[in-house]
């Protein structure tokens, strides 16, 4: 996993808001980049609700909010609409930046080692560096950390 203080390696993915986003056409800005495994389901949607209902505070630090699965742009764009998500999702269909991220791998799910998406976030200043990683995330109150990390920048 990519580690505080390192480079954010590069991105482009297509979004539901359409067109691609960059971490290059992203400088300047600080970025709250969080993978999840999968739209619509009970963890996933607790999470994306609860940057949605932060996003004001979040907006206030100056950051801007990316959630990143393996989902397609139409599951991306039903999901959205579903619960009125007002930041882009990324479509990571191949899971490559997942990968590079450090965000796909091994887990332990339900008890048992599986492979897939781990719940991760990391905030990515203006210059590209990545200043927090929350590793294997727990939904509830993620919104908060990641709020009072914006805070401490």
């Amino acid at each position: 996993m990519i580690k505080e203080g390192q480079k954010a390696p590069e991105f482009s993915m297509p979004s539901s808001d359409g067109g691609e986003v960059s971490l290059k056409g992203l400088r300047g800005k600080t970025i709250v980049l969080y993978f999840y495994p999968k739209d619509d389901t009970p963890g996933c949607t607790r999470e994306a609700c609860a940057f949605r209902d932060a996003q004001s505070a979040i907006k206030k630090t100056g950051a801007l909010v990316f959630g990143v699965s393996p989902d397609s742009l139409e599951a991306h764009d039903k999901f959205s609409k579903k619960y009125k998500l007002n930041f882009p999702l990324l479509s990571d269909t191949d899971k490559a930046v997942a990968k590079r991220f450090g965000a796909f791998g091994e887990k332990v799910m339900y008890g048992k080692k599986v492979v897939g998406m781990i719940r991760s976030t990391f905030i990515i200043d203006g210059g590209g560096v990545v200043r927090k990683v929350f590793p294997r995330v727990r939904v509830d109150g993620h919104d908060e950390q990641v709020l009072a990390a914006l805070r401490d920048l």
